[in-house]
């Protein structure tokens, strides 16, 4: 059953919810518009969709329409059907300056980022506040799969899309005045919702890829930014090189799909880059003590709320699992995360803190060690 947000006694308050042309930012402002809330939609333009155009000629695409155009019409029609207005906003700037420079400045460093994290850091919680608050916005409102109840930010409901990881970066303050509609839904729940209002996203396939930049070929388009350094692959067993790289920076810790490098494939694994000479280290072998840590050091840490646990959990990555983790804070700001070995911690992603169903927050991984000493082949 769906419960509604009552806010006090007064049921007209103004929600601008940001519009994706997806189901789930659907269906939340059809729930927010049935709660008698004062709705208005606000679609983001944050990337220059003639840029390096790689998909056009794509097959699936409706009439080689770029993705970030379909999915504007898709909000506009959804927006039109449910009677609200859209406003259309335009954050190509931010994004870059934000965004996508930090993203490219750690691939260069030959870690693994997270763009969608800083995304909801610089721009949906930061920028489209801004404008939303322009709007005259009492709340503003996402599609995101996540909750907040009593102050806290929660996990959502449906644990598969639960996406309180992408918000770990956010402040208490940002997170103030958000309202997460979807969160108390399953994901079949969101189209059941969409088929009954008969909405043009209600089968639409969720967007994978790069936040806001889309399903592209990655390789091809990181070419046109960061220039392709191939270079040797090399056998941390024996030291021996086994194959060539295309470029460090289209490799992640515990990847063994997709490597295309060459030499015998059968069960290898990256597990560590030499950014100075440029190699990738691969090892072979299905429970690879490579890839074990147990504890590692998040900088850019952020607590959305007065928690300073010395024992939660953790997830090192989106779809990973929580790990009991023990921390110890340091007087610069960083935070030692120790735990039981754990496989495939890498430097560049985020590691979000957890106490039961709260996400507290979390930090980005800077280094990961292995009994205090910080692995070499890991950066």
């Amino acid at each position: 059953m769906i419960q509604y947000l009552l806010v006090g006694d007064v049921m007209a308050k103004k929600v601008v919810i940001g519009m994706s042309g997806g189901v789930d930012s659907s269906v939340a402002a059809i729930l927010l518009k049935e709660q008698g809330y004062e709705v208005i939609g606000l679609f983001m333009r944050n990337w220059d969709s003639t840029i390096n155009n790689d998909f056009l000629g794509n097959p699936n695409l409706n009439n080689n329409i770029c993705p970030q155009e379909e999915d504007y019409n898709d909000a506009k029609l959804v927006c039109d059907k449910i009677g609200i207005p859209l406003h259309r906003i335009d954050f190509v700037k931010e994004y870059w300056d934000y965004v996508f420079t930090y993203f490219l400045d750690e691939l260069k460093c030959g870690r693994t980022p997270n763009p969608d994290i800083m995304c909801n850091k610089y721009i949906k919680f930061d920028y489209f506040i801004k404008e939303a608050k322009r709007l005259g916005a009492d709340y503003i409102a996402t599609g995101h799969y996540a909750r907040i109840k009593d102050g806290y930010l929660l996990r959502a409901v449906d644990k598969n899309k639960d996406q309180s990881y992408f918000l770990s970066q956010l402040t208490k303050e940002q997170l103030s005045n958000v309202l997460f509609p979807i969160g108390e839904l399953e994901k079949p729940e969101v189209r059941k919702i969409a088929l009954e209002n008969d909405l043009v996203t209600a089968k639409k396939k969720d967007s994978t890829g790069i936040c806001f930049i889309g399903e592209r070929n990655f390789k091809k388009f990181l070419e046109n930014y960061l220039p392709n350094k191939p270079g040797e692959v090399i056998d941390i067993d024996t030291g021996k090189k086994v194959g060539e790289h295309t470029g460090l920076m289209y490799y992640t810790i515990g990847q063994r799909k997709g490597l295309n490098i060459g030499g015998n494939k059968d069960k290898m694994f990256v597990v560590g880059k030499n950014l100075e000479k440029n190699v990738l280290y691969i090892s072979f072998g299905e429970d690879n003590h490579y890839l074990i840590s147990n504890s590692c050091l998040i900088d850019n840490v952020n607590f959305n709320c007065e928690l300073r646990p010395t024992t939660c959990t953790a997830k090192f990555r989106y779809r990973g699992e929580d790990y009991p983790v023990k921390l110890e804070y340091l007087d610069n700001g960083e935070i030692i995360v120790r735990y039981d070995s754990v496989k495939a911690v890498t430097p560049g992603q985020a590691c979000v803190l957890y106490d039961g169903e709260k996400c507290l927050g979390g930090g980005i991984i800077k280094e990961v060690r292995l009994n205090d000493e910080k692995l070499w082949y890991l950066l």
